[in-house]
């Protein structure tokens, strides 16, 4: 078919710089827009395995996505984290063993199917109310909270705090009221949030319902003087009770304690039997059940990830399937020019949800599934989502596509395609390029294809937080033939930009403004934003250690591979997209040195210490946390990996050590107790 082949090591860098890529673009269909494409499985997917190929990839410590172009911003005082997640009983009884060495009592409150808020009160009162956005930054959202019923705008307590939880609509006001202009209350709940104008056409923000998860106090050296001191509690279920004293609705809650690990894990299930059983009756869209540590100072001990506290756990609901028929496929071509099939299906309705389309992933997984045009399929969903085709089941029937209507009522008046295997493009749908076969994915190689573009300018402006410049400003630029490249952004005049059509000139002295805050940028800062197939932030800023300045970035030769590669966690893969990606971008990268102005990094230190060159893994219960062994670690030298691989030279197991402990041993890797590990720390 005309692919050129690349080898594994290039396909796996670029296979986590798509990953990476996709799990950013949901993240942001989801959190932001209400609309997602794939299913909380196909999700989870996407992140374990860019975790099995680069654990310490900055994309899995980042929760939510950027708030859009043109909201007011609300950075939160206190990070608005994701859950870790388990979906078997194996994985429950593993975050029992994981936690109890610092307490058996757990509280169980449900996962609701919402839209997550945070509520800011000062002196009592309610002052601020934000969407979760990336999990540090959100979405400022007071005046629609405030039409929220049970939101009060005056707590009893008159003191600083910020109150965490989910914005849901009650499923018998979304039958009533919206089931014929919104697929599912989720999506119409976080619209109605967001909304600006209330006769917008979305949902009533009165008819949703607000129901708290969490309360954190402001610390007394930054409450407002006049406010009573922050409140102490020893446990969770001590602070949930607080909040239904104030006025505040928390989510129900159960708590679970057992004896011993195996009568703790029992608990925890039975709880999951339990909402599995009722969750056709619940007056909310629930996915599962949320788990937590009770006790408030061991939850410190804990401490968390870069993802999540190591001290709460949510079980999802297993997915739920349905039947319907493969219409057609289509391809689009991505920021880094992956090039992915979306399946159009015939309407089908799973768990309240009419779906019609899904995407595919990849050529591989059109190839892996064997599916044809015409055929009837199985879908899978978890959660308000469009669903994953898992399976094909032969050629379809025309009965099969009798009674099914779409979203919006109208009866599919579709016919049954004639059966046919799917037409993998050999070319670039947007450019007519030849295509590329890249391990399990389509590539597109010309960096001038429109469709990269676009999305390599977003992806550009995000990663600088130029809000003023979205996707719709960045299509309408394109559209006109004004930028061709990322430097022709700093070529724009205002009066290019007042032309566009729509274009107010407050907001164009807005991009403008926001486009020369952006001509200065350090050496680390520029090659995060490039984005470069596999180099992301935590890369970007290791490598500018090293390279520390730009003229020695556009310089870079083979001559420089051995001072790359020496960089902890680049190999020759990574060092080598580098090289090329910047070889490749020759043209552009004399304009950005002509149009910007990027400073010099300071060269990196090399670490010193009796663990450089080693790297450990940390399992099981010890006696001290397992972030402050991490950090002892890194101060010594050595690195600290979250996987158990043939690479790894050490892991320091506690008790239950579990799953790790088990390959380590396999692998033959070296195992450490807690006293041996402190020994290897004496000079």
């Amino acid at each position: 078919m005309g692919w050129i082949e690349f080898g594994h090591d290039d396909a796996t860098a670029a296979r986590i710089a798509v990953l990476a890529e996709q799990i950013a673009h949901h993240s942001h269909l989801y959190y932001n827009l209400a609309t997602p494409e794939i299913s909380d499985a196909e999700f989870d997917a996407l992140w374990d395995e860019l975790k099995s190929l680069d654990s310490e990839h900055p994309q899995l410590r980042r929760v939510g996505a950027p708030i859009p172009p043109g909201s007011v911003k609300v950075e939160h005082r206190f990070p608005m984290r994701s859950l870790g997640k388990a979906t078997d009983d194996e994985e429950v009884s593993h975050f029992v063993a994981e936690t109890t060495a610092h307490g058996r009592r757990f509280v169980a409150q449900p996962k609701l199917d919402g839209s997550a808020l945070s509520l800011e009160y000062r002196r009592g009162r309610l002052v601020r109310a934000a969407t979760r956005g990336s999990g540090e930054r959100g979405e400022d959202v007071t005046l629609n909270a405030l039409r929220i019923p049970n939101i009060p705008d005056r707590l009893s307590w008159e003191g600083d705090c910020h109150v965490r939880g989910e914005v849901v609509m009650h499923l018998e006001v979304f039958r009533e009221k919206y089931a014929d202009i919104a697929p599912n209350p989720r999506n119409l709940a976080a619209g109605s949030l967001r909304q600006k104008n209330i006769d917008a056409g979305k949902g009533d923000a009165s008819d949703l319902a607000f129901h708290a998860y969490d309360v954190l106090f402001v610390p007394d050296d930054e409450k407002h003087p006049d406010s009573p001191e922050a409140l102490q509690f020893e446990n969770d279920s001590e602070a949930i009770a607080w909040l239904r004293d104030v006025g505040i609705t928390p989510a129900e809650e159960v708590i679970i304690e057992g004896s011993n690990d195996e009568d703790t894990t029992q608990g925890l299930l039975d709880e999951t039997k339990r909402w599995t059983a009722g969750r056709e009756n619940a007056p909310w869209e629930i996915d599962g059940v949320v788990f937590k540590l009770d006790n408030l100072a061991k939850r410190e001990l804990l401490g968390q990830t870069a993802h999540h506290p190591r001290w709460a756990l949510a079980w999802k609901f297993p997915p739920e399937e349905a039947t319907t028929v493969l219409l057609d496929i289509d391809w689009q071509t991505g920021r880094t020019g992956a090039v992915t099939p979306v399946a159009r299906v015939a309407p089908v309705v799973v768990s309240g949800v009419t779906v019609e389309n899904t995407t595919l992933h990849n050529v591989g997984e059109v190839e892996r599934l064997g599916v044809s045009i015409g055929d009837k399929v199985r879908v899978v969903r978890r959660g308000d989502v469009i669903p994953k085709i898992i399976e094909t089941m032969g050629p379809a029937q025309a009965s099969d596509l009798e009674g099914r209507f779409h979203a919006d009522g109208e009866q599919f008046a579709g016919a049954l395609p004639t059966s046919a295997p799917p037409q993998i493009p050999t070319d670039c749908p947007e450019c007519g390029t030849e295509l590329s076969l890249d391990g399990a994915f389509l590539r597109c190689s010309n960096l001038s294809c429109s469709a990269r573009l676009a999305r390599s300018i977003l992806y550009w402006c995000r990663a600088l937080e130029m809000d003023g410049i979205g996707e719709k400003l960045v299509d309408q630029l394109c559209d006109a033939g004004l930028i061709k490249t990322i430097p022709d952004l700093y070529r724009l005049s205002t009066e290019q930009v007042l032309g566009l059509e729509r274009m107010a000139e407050k907001s164009a002295n807005n991009v403008m403004t926001q486009l020369d805050a952006t001509r200065e940028m350090s050496l680390d800062t520029f090659l995060s934003a490039l984005g470069l197939p596999g180099i992301g932030p935590e890369l970007a800023t290791a490598f500018a250690g090293e390279i520390c300045t730009m003229d020695a970035l556009i310089c870079l030769s083979d001559d420089d591979l051995g001072r790359l590669i020496a960089i902890e966690g680049v190999g020759e893969t990574v060092a080598y997209s580098l090289m090329d990606g910047i070889a490749n971008r020759s043209e552009m990268m004399g304009d950005f040195n002509q149009l910007l102005n990027i400073t010099e990094v300071a060269k990196t230190e090399d670490p010193s210490g009796p663990l450089v060159g080693f790297s450990f893994c940390i399992t099981g219960t010890l006696t001290r946390p397992r972030k402050e062994i991490a950090l002892q670690t890194k101060a010594a030298g050595g690195k600290v990996v979250s996987a158990v691989s043939g690479k790894l030279d050490y892991l320091i197991a506690g008790e239950n050590a579990g799953s790790k402990l088990e390959k380590a041993t396999r692998l033959g890797v070296k195992v450490l107790n807690e006293i041996e590990w402190e020994a290897m720390l004496q000079p």
